[in-house]
């Protein structure tokens, strides 16, 4: 299998680390949708990162599809697989997947859009949604802390230490981090573990 997309990207991140807790072997190559578009286009035509070249050759995107087929692959999921603990997972993958989604708008209105077409009631409101997430997620973490060990950290573990460091990478001063303790602690630990190391933000 090969991962195509950069680390620096939440969604391609969120795969490459469950590829190595689940000790899949892949080929990682750091293709950017932006400086290498026609490079990207010739193995996606949709440019949509991440994208998964499977070993018949046929290519999946969307992380959480990805993540899906991959886990049939290794025969186990990341995810509980039912009652309370896999809806408590599904609810935080779901809020770290938001709070993705509403720093990447930040970034994309940021870097992509002329200045003098930012529209800055937009802002203000991605800004509060991106604030929401990281909010709602703090509460769940404060309630109960998410495992974080090699053979303990689930799917909602993995999305939500991403998601965290994405977010303070590339919008800092967005998300206070001293407002958000038990999820900056979740995160700080999560990255120390090898398969984060493994497939580092960059």
């Amino acid at each position: 299998m090969e991962l195509i997309g950069m680390l620096d990207s939440p969604y391609v991140r969120r795969v490459a680390v469950t590829l190595q807790l689940l000790g899949l072997p892949y080929v990682h190559r750091p293709i950017s949708v932006f400086r290498t578009f026609d490079e990207f286009r010739a193995i996606n035509p949709v440019v949509k990162a991440p994208t998964l070249v499977c070993a018949d050759g046929q290519t999946l995107m969307d992380s959480t599809l990805i993540i899906d087929h991959v886990e049939s692959v290794a025969g186990r999921s990341l995810m509980p697989a039912s009652g309370p603990q896999r809806q408590r997972a599904l609810r935080v993958v779901g809020l770290g997947l938001a709070a993705c989604e509403k720093a990447v708008q930040i970034v994309y209105e940021r870097n992509l859009r002329p200045a003098e077409k930012l529209h800055e009631p937009w802002m203000l409101r991605v800004k509060g949604q991106l604030v929401a997430a990281f909010a709602q997620l703090e509460a769940e973490l404060v309630a109960q802390p998410l495992p974080v060990g090699v053979a303990s950290i689930d799917q909602a573990g993995v999305t939500a230490a991403v998601a965290w460091r994405f977010a303070q990478e590339m919008v800092p001063g967005e998300v206070d981090a001293q407002a958000y303790p038990a999820t900056a602690r979740h995160s700080r630990e999560a990255e120390g573990l090898d398969a984060f190391r493994a497939a580092p933000f960059a």
